[in-house]
């Protein structure tokens, strides 16, 4: 029995039944399977009409997947990448800022667990926060107060 191809509206229906997608998102997996001019843009306002497409809820779904691992930076670069409107990046990203200090001590505390021997050592440290998305001066004041709370 061959099937009938699904509609775009399904098609959306089923990536957002997985996890939340903005727009964006939506438009790039889904805009090869569109056949007429427009169709996706109607299916897609159709969906964000009766609240199934939504930025807040696309970005409180990546604060809880990878708040607790990266940096502000480093979400907000993901927020942005999904198209997300401005306002509300901004506005999750004020949230994560409270925390920074915080979540960057957990994050260093799970890889290294110890101050560092060397500059070398503390240099590579650093960067390993960089690299999660934590700034500089957060990175540095992690790593002070490591060395302090074992002198302590």
């Amino acid at each position: 029995m061959i099937r009938a191809p699904l509609s775009l509206k399904s098609r959306a229906l089923q990536l957002l039944s997985l996890r939340e997608h903005s727009r964006l998102e939506l438009e790039r997996k889904l805009r090869q399977h569109e056949t007429h001019e427009g169709e996706l843009a109607g299916a897609l306002d159709a969906l964000a009409a009766r609240g199934f497409i939504s930025d807040e809820r696309v970005a409180e779904s990546v604060l809880h997947r990878r708040a607790a691992k990266l940096g502000a930076s480093r979400v907000k670069a993901e927020l942005q990448a999904k198209g997300l409107d401005e306002a509300v990046v901004r506005e999750a990203v004020a949230a994560l800022r409270d925390t920074e200090a915080e979540r960057a001590r957990e994050v260093w505390r799970k890889k290294f667990g110890q101050p560092p021997a060397d500059a070398a050592e503390r240099a590579r440290q650093m960067r390993f926060l960089a690299a999660r998305g934590f700034s500089g001066d957060i990175a540095r004041r992690v790593i002070e107060s490591a060395g302090e709370s074992d002198e302590g």
